[in-house]
């Protein structure tokens, strides 16, 4: 049975797929380098929210992993410090960030963050 132009047409786009996606693969894998992983952190505007009769700030919190390999369990702290007052610090875990991946998650203070000033820091990470 011969194969009529739709079938050859579908075919070749799938062909077309396929080659692509393992020429683009095969170039990543040669092309990337081995990197440790390089987080990058970045601190959103703080929001006022209530969670029944407190009311807490959250402050959004975006991680870039510039690096070249995976990092696991990476461990983040954010530090509100005002003046004349003790720091108040706040922290949480992602599990996994992939090569040149981004990952958002959020910090709440019992104070207001734009009382004082927010710092950020990676505490650690596990390479994968």
């Amino acid at each position: 049975m011969q194969k009529n132009w739709l079938e050859w047409t579908v075919f070749a786009v799938g062909l077309v797929l396929v080659m692509g996606t393992i020429g683009y693969l095969t170039f990543d894998m040669v092309t990337a380098r081995a990197t440790p992983p390089r987080l990058e952190i970045r601190l959103g505007k703080p929001q006022p929210m209530t969670t029944g009769r407190t009311k807490q700030f959250l402050v959004p919190v975006t991680v870039t992993n510039r690096g070249g390999q995976t990092a696991t369990g990476v461990h983040l702290e954010v530090t509100l410090e005002r003046a004349g007052q003790e720091p108040e610090a706040a922290d949480f875990e992602i599990a996994f960030m992939p090569r040149q991946s981004t990952r958002q998650g959020g910090v709440t203070f019992n104070t207001d963050p734009r009382q004082g000033r927010l710092q950020s820091r990676v505490l650690g990470y596990e390479e994968s």
